[in-house]
């Protein structure tokens, strides 16, 4: 593949819900630019971007891949997305770098869970976009209604672009109403025809209504059409071309990607509408220097200094970690040293390669604005920058979501520990949208995703990758005992055996208190001798590590030593650290022990009509609603608290009860005491588990 230069590359994203057809179009591109010599399918597992075993044996994309595709003396690198949104991570990571987007709707189906969220994710984003309307042949389609939905749903901004020619089985093409032409399929392609004659009074007033968009893009323009002057054709692609990129025109395609219909259309309109590198953010990207953290520019050029962002990164088990790319400035050269700005460390790229899917493309150097990929650095993550070690700058990195589901996981071999963390690291290279914790006081190794698929994706790789399973459990709590009430107790260690004895006695007054732990001595008259008053705080702090219901830490204590006596050659230090654990014992039956449970603040965002189910749902976890506010995509933003142990699939379930719409974060908020009836079966549940 030769070096195209900045003003001649597209970087497109390909979004849409699951089974859309994204990988089915990159399919029918790569025949239809006579890049493969047959089209591979999703259900035969052969599919140039479909190419992880996961992949293959799931039918569905887990991971997004870069496609480039040489057309008309362009370059186009597609990043073919993840429907499912356990996987989003990947569709950020892919924003994170194109220029604009095509949105794929299957035509049976209308707009879906996944349609929404790839619009409002380019919306947010400011993203030019194309909608493509695929599987026009299957039955029972109207594009009427299509057509309807869309502008109900997304405003004003949708534009049709093409009407179809015929209904399901009979669709073979469509008429593009820029150009005023038809293009009908053939049995091999599509080739011009002319416009039918029944579908020109449909054709007009959309096209009019295209006209007068061009009109608005441009004042020069606005005083032609008043005067009643014909556009130009390149008048009115560039004006249409203006409102794409501004995001007040998103045209609509229609087509079929599995029997390449409105290929060639869609392969235009790209390279009409979509931006050039240049055009994106005026060809200028903002960063800092990493020392001073003052804002820099750098422009999209290769005259500048080079700076790149590694926006995915690939574990293969026979070359190693291979960083993909897009270079901002300058230009990546092979055996280049640069920094990496992100932990400033010096990195040497060895080889350089374009990627489509798996296979690598080598080459000599990657241009501002295009995309590649290098193999084996040793300290580049995703989401780092790459760049000239004498002008340093470093990017934002990407903005992953936070993992919602936790789940333990738990060697199925006793032994394996050790290799299922290094393992489960290498992975996180690959998918940072997943983090694994350790849980120091539950003993847990904790995998935190998207969803449930994600995480079964994960287990899958650590067998079939690393030859390593695992057991997947709900995670423990970290619940805290406390009491409620005021004791005053004696603790006496006393012991006689032959020889030296052993002697400590201490009177303590036990409290709660807002603070985890205080300690005060009022002892007068060296009742406690002082060099043994530390002896007394050290063991009822090593006593608080074990509380007397469960076992579980206790916390909110507050220990007064009030009086005690000694003896002038029995006592020690740990004779005193004995009796205080003594004491804390007493102490602790006798002050009404409680068990205390984490509760969570929880911010959901969910559409209108889902606001009953959410509310009742948080109701029957023992949660409670604190407030609710407008988010600005419309959504409702709840905010409420409910107990830890209540919300370990909730992920899980808000999908279920939003089909998918919704979303949430948490995080521990305090502790409060947990209900009698719910206690009592954690200490039992504790017990059991202890005398294991």
């Amino acid at each position: 593949m030769k070096n195209y230069t900045v003003d001649k590359i597209r970087n497109v994203a390909f979004l849409g819900h699951g089974g859309s057809g994204k990988t089915t179009l990159t399919e029918s591109l790569l025949y239809t630019t006579k890049v493969t010599k047959r089209m591979g399918k999703v259900d035969d597992g052969n599919t140039v971007s479909d190419y992880d075993k996961e992949e293959i044996n799931r039918k569905f994309s887990i991971g997004a891949s870069v496609i480039p595709i040489e057309w008309q003396d362009h370059k186009y690198n597609f990043l073919d997305t993840p429907g499912y949104f356990d996987f989003v991570g990947d569709v950020f990571s892919a924003l994170r770098v194109s220029g604009g987007a095509v949105i794929l709707i299957d035509a049976s189906s209308g707009i879906e869970v996944g349609t929404e969220k790839a619009w409002n994710f380019t919306e947010k984003r400011d993203m030019p976009k194309i909608v493509f309307i695929n599987k026009m042949d299957k039955d029972n389609v109207s594009y009427v209604k299509l057509i309807k939905e869309l502008k109900d749903t997304f405003g004003k901004k949708i534009a049709p672009f093409c009407i179809p020619i015929g209904d399901g089985e009979n669709f073979n093409g469509f008429v593009n109403v820029v150009d005023e032409i038809g293009r009908v399929f053939n049995g091999t392609e599509c080739v011009d025809a002319p416009i039918p004659e029944d579908m020109l009074p449909r054709v007009k007033p959309i096209r009019d209504m295209l006209i007068e968009a061009v009109a608005e893009s441009d004042e020069e323009l606005m005083m032609k059409y008043f005067e009643g002057e014909a556009f130009t054709t390149e008048e009115i692609h560039e004006g249409l071309r203006r409102g794409v990129i501004s995001g007040e025109i998103v045209p609509v395609l229609v087509g079929s990607a599995e029997k390449r219909i409105g290929i060639h259309t869609l392969m235009s309109m790209i390279f009409d509408y979509m931006p050039t590198p240049l055009d994106m953010n005026e060809g200028i990207y903002k960063g800092i220097e990493p020392d001073s953290e003052v804002e820099i520019e750098r422009k999209v050029s290769d005259t500048e200094p080079l700076s790149a962002l590694v926006f995915k990164t690939m574990v293969d088990p026979f070359v190693g970690k291979i960083s993909i790319f897009k270079v901002y400035s300058g230009v990546m050269k092979k055996d280049l040293e640069v920094l990496n700005a992100n932990k400033d460390q010096k990195e040497k790229i060895g080889s350089l390669f374009l990627l489509r899917g798996k296979e690598q493309l080598e080459c000599d150097r990657v241009v501002a604005g295009d995309i590649g990929a290098t193999a084996k650095l040793q300290y580049t993550e995703t989401g780092d920058t790459l760049c000239d070690k004498d002008h340093p700058i470093k990017y934002a990195g990407i903005n992953l979501p936070k993992p919602a589901l936790f789940l333990a996981v738990e060697p199925k071999s006793k032994g394996d520990e050790e290799k299922i963390n290094s393992s489960l690291h290498r992975l996180i290279d690959e998918d940072p949208s997943f983090c694994v914790e350790r849980n120091l006081e539950t003993k847990q190794t904790l995998i935190g995703g998207q969803g449930t698929i994600q995480i079964q994706v994960i287990t899958s790789k650590l067998k079939n990758i690393f030859s390593v399973e695992v057991v997947l459990e709900d995670p423990k709590v970290a619940y805290r005992e406390a009491i409620k009430g005021v004791a005053t107790v004696q603790g006496k260690h006393k012991k006689q055996s032959g020889g030296a004895g052993q002697f400590g006695d201490i009177h303590v007054k036990f409290e709660p208190t807002s603070e985890a732990f205080v300690f005060e001595e009022k002892i007068f008259g060296g009742s406690v001798p002082r060099q043994y008053i530390p002896a007394v705080e050290k063991g009822l702090q090593e006593s608080c590590e074990k509380g007397i219901l469960a076992g579980f830490p206790v916390v909110n204590l507050k220990a007064t030593l009030l009086d005690g006596s000694y003896h002038p050659v029995d006592s020690s230090e740990m004779a005193f650290k004995l009796a205080a654990h003594l004491a804390f014992k007493k102490g602790m039956e006798n002050a009404q022990p409680i068990l205390l449970e984490p509760i969570m603040h929880v911010e959901i965002y969910v559409p209108d009509e889902f606001m009953g189910d959410i509310m009742g749902d948080m109701n029957r976890r023992r949660g409670r609603i604190l407030g609710m506010e407008q988010d600005e995509m419309g959504y409702q933003k709840v905010i409420a608290e409910a107990p830890q142990s209540e919300m370990f699939v909730y992920a899980t379930d808000l999908r279920s009860m939003t089909q998918a719409r919704g979303w949430f974060s948490m995080k521990v908020e305090r502790y409060e005491e947990v209900p009698m009836q719910i206690a009592v079966k954690v200490i039992e549940q504790s017990k059991r588990e202890n005398e294991k």
